[in-house]
């Protein structure tokens, strides 16, 4: 925004907060060693931030995220619910540990 044209308190607010989460993340994964948890944490605050800063800028404005069109890595959602209930159903359906030497019995 031009410097005459002052920003909502809680956009600005959140967009300090979306800064701040992108410098933790850039630390957490720019090093030449990258720890998992540091990255996943910092990850998560950059996703909250986003979302806060989508929210208050949809709330002050009407218009919608500005992520919306930011194309999500890794696999699609219905992909990962599908994988999730076959591994619920997977996990509902087994009865406990398969006896081997019952199984060679049958097989001779």
């Amino acid at each position: 925004m031009g410097q005459d044209t002052p920003m909502s308190k809680k956009i600005d607010a959140a967009l300090k907060d979306l800064k701040k989460a992108l410098n933790k993340h850039a630390e957490a994964v720019g090093g030449p060693a990258v720890s998992l948890k540091k990255a996943q944490r910092a990850s998560a605050k950059v996703a909250a931030a986003a979302a806060a800063y989508a929210a208050v800028v949809n709330a002050k404005s009407g218009m919608s995220s500005p992520f919306d069109d930011i194309v999500q890595p890794g696999l699609e959602s219905s992909t990962l619910s599908s994988l999730a209930a076959e591994r619920d159903n997977i996990k509902k359906n087994l009865t406990g540990p398969i006896d081997v030497s019952e199984l060679s019995k049958d097989a001779s």
